[in-house]
């Protein structure tokens, strides 16, 4: 699915939404594609904490465009890279669409946390939001740096604590002013702030969703909904975490793996190399 495809899915007005999962890494998306998703994520929150750093604008581009590459290598899926607030200006902006668009990435998702950002679900966090004429500024650049990329705006206003009007009316204003689709972000575990999000928004600009605190709502619901694009953020990784503190707990207490489920030797060669044998 090209970055076109990808456009075209997102307006398709099916009911059913793309659905895209984080891939930190050639593995991850083995996993994704596999599992028959749409699209992959590549999550600046996942990227940050394989590469051991703080999900707040320590990544560069470079980082992203390696997961890109190796992610690319095994699935022919769709990237969606997360670039967070791209650097806080629009020549930073311009850089990362430039570089990401010739790594493969189909996608970009630019919000508007001010620079530095603070992850979403951070307790220990004071997240302030950009002046929405900068984000339109990093729009126009980022589409001036590749004329194929979707590019989805992404507004923190509800995380920042702000109105919903707030949120409503940034996300009018990205969609005004380039963007190819808008998410607007929620952490509320109800899942109820998503659902008016799709009940308000009038606009022809496809919505996007990210369901981490409302794990409750599947995708089927939220495109009955109204949600062009749900994204499963950084499950993979909470599932990969998990599963290697039971393995190694396994290992450190007895020598043995005991009844956790391992992949073979053979299908770990065969992500990279397919004619492998073992």
């Amino acid at each position: 699915m090209t970055a076109d495809i990808l456009r075209r899915a997102l307006t398709a007005g099916t009911g059913a939404p793309v659905r895209a999962v984080g891939a930190v890494n050639a593995l991850a998306a083995t996993a994704a594609a596999g599992a028959g998703f749409d699209a992959l994520w590549v999550s600046s929150l996942e990227v940050s904490a394989a590469a051991g750093l703080a999900d707040a604008n320590v990544l560069g581009v470079r980082d992203l465009c390696d997961v890109v590459l190796a992610v690319g290598r095994t699935a022919h899926l769709p990237v969606v890279v997360d670039v967070d607030n791209a650097g806080g200006s629009a020549n930073s902006a311009r850089r990362c669409a430039f570089d990401l668009a010739r790594a493969g990435a189909a996608a970009l998702c630019l919000e508007d946390s001010a620079y530095p950002k603070c992850n979403s679900f951070s307790t220990h966090r004071t997240q302030g939001l950009a002046d929405v004429d900068v984000v339109a500024d990093q729009l126009r650049e980022m589409r001036r740096a590749s004329d194929e990329l979707v590019l989805i705006a992404r507004t923190e206003a509800l995380i920042a604590g702000a109105p919903f009007s707030h949120a409503l009316d940034r996300a009018r204003y990205y969609a005004a002013n380039g963007a190819d689709a808008v998410l607007i972000h929620s952490r509320d575990v109800s899942g109820d702030e998503a659902l008016r999000t799709a009940r308000e928004w009038s606009a022809p600009t496809p919505l996007v969703t990210v369901p981490t605190a409302f794990a409750h709502l599947g995708w089927q619901e939220l495109g009955r909904a109204g949600f062009a694009m749900c994204i499963y953020a950084n499950q993979l990784s909470r599932a990969a975490l998990a599963g290697m503190r039971a393995v190694a707990a396994e290992l450190a207490g007895t020598g043995s793996p005991g009844t956790v489920p391992l992949a073979t030797v053979g299908e770990l060669l065969a992500i990279g190399d397919p004619y492998a044998r073992v």
